[in-house]
């Protein structure tokens, strides 16, 4: 698990990165996906000590949670564009999109993950 979330954490990163770029480099809050992948990467670097693994993965998740929270609105968005409305920032809308979706796949991974090694222990 602690490679799939440096692996989400770079993806992150990247997403805010282009969505910098593509918008014209217009503001740097299209830069928090990154910060949230920056976060998710150190997480997942640091879980691979074994006496930190189940705390500092627990935090990943929490900070997923945080993210998917914080950038849901941007799937309607996405979909009204994608429908041929218009949205007030529709580069901003689709990196949300992006990092929504991302982090709605690392929160069932992670769950998954925590029922697979609580069965294991048991």
């Amino acid at each position: 698990m602690q490679n799939f979330t440096i692996a989400t954490g770079v993806f992150l990163v990247l997403v805010g990165v282009v969505s910098y770029v593509a918008t014209g480099a217009a503001s740097l809050t299209a830069f928090i996906p990154s910060v949230f992948g920056a976060l998710l990467a150190l997480c997942g670097q640091l879980g691979k000590d074994p006496t930190k693994t189940k705390l500092v993965m627990h935090l990943a998740v929490l900070l997923a949670l945080l993210g998917f929270f914080g950038s849901v609105q941007g799937i309607p968005a996405t979909l009204t564009l994608l429908s041929g409305g218009e949205v007030a920032r529709p580069g901003a809308a689709v990196a949300r999109a992006v990092m929504a979706i991302t982090l709605v796949i690392f929160i069932v991974a992670a769950v998954r993950s925590f029922i697979q090694a609580r069965r294991a222990r048991a």
